[in-house]
C-alpha cells in the first residue's frame, strides 16, 4: 500500500448529521477512533464521513454512518441498537468490515507473486530496437 501525503482521520472527515449536535462530536470521534487506521489509506480531502440518528434515544432509534471515498461507491452502515453508544459502535464496526472487504476485492487474488511484489511497472512506450519487437511477435 502506498503512503498517503494527507491521510484521512475520523476527526478530520466526520460531519454530524440529523440527531447529533456539535457537542456530541468529540465523544463520537473518540468512539470511532479505531477507524483511523483503516481510513489512513485514503486522502483526507477525498474522504467524508457522516453520522446521523433517527428517533434518538427512543425505542426503534436508527443510527446511520455514511462514508464517501473518491473513486469508490458510497458505503452506508446502520444500527438499530437501543443504546446509542452500542449503536454507534455497531455502525463503526460494520463500516470497518466493509472497508476491509472493499480493499480485499481490489487486491489480486490468483497471482501470489503480484500480491507480494506489487503490480509490474508499465513498459516503456517505444522499444529502442524495433527489429527485436518484430522478431518477438513473429
Amino acid at each position: 500500500m502506498s503512503a498517503v501525503a494527507n491521510p484521512a482521520t475520523v476527526a478530520e472527515c466526520l460531519r454530524m448529521g440529523a440527531g447529533f449536535s456539535q457537542g456530541d462530536r468529540n465523544w463520537i470521534v473518540e468512539q470511532f477512533g479505531t477507524l483511523d487506521a483503516r481510513l489512513a489509506a485514503f486522502h483526507a480531502d477525498a474522504t467524508e464521513l457522516e453520522v446521523s440518528v433517527k428517533d434518538r434515544e427512543a425505542r426503534g432509534q436508527k443510527v446511520t454512518l455514511e462514508c464517501w471515498i473518491a473513486g469508490r461507491q458510497k458505503i452506508v452502515t446502520t444500527s438499530n441498537e437501543e443504546d446509542l453508544r452500542a449503536a454507534l459502535n455497531d455502525a463503526r464496526d460494520d463500516l470497518r468490515r466493509r472497508l476491509n472487504d472493499a480493499k480485499t476485492r481490489q487486491e489480486p487474488r490468483h497471482n501470489k507473486h503480484v500480491r507480494e511484489m506489487g503490480q509490474p511497472a508499465p513498459e516503456q512506450a517505444g522499444d529502442p530496437d524495433p527489429e527485436r519487437a518484430d522478431a518477438e511477435t513473429a
